[in-house]
């Protein structure tokens, strides 16, 4: 697992590519939290994943830092 990417999400940073709409995102309910949920959304689907899954996600889709449609470039 990525600490860095970790660490962003845990941070409120929305990870994306709206290209694809594809979006990897801790909700600001989660933040803080001993075990946070993430959020892994795409244009016709959205659902929770554990931190480890969304950061594999992120490197896997190479999503970067990005503003998203709704949020904006965080999700606090």
């Amino acid at each position: 697992m990525s600490v860095i990417v970790a660490s962003q999400l845990k941070a409120g940073v929305i990870f994306g590519d709206n290209d694809t709409q594809e979006y990897v995102y801790m909700p600001g309910g989660e933040i803080g939290v001993d075990n946070p949920i993430c959020v892994l959304e795409t244009a016709a689907d959205r659902q929770d994943i554990e931190i480890d899954l969304a950061v594999s996600m992120v490197l896997r889709l190479h999503l970067r830092p990005i503003r998203h449609p709704r949020l904006g470039t965080k999700s606090c």
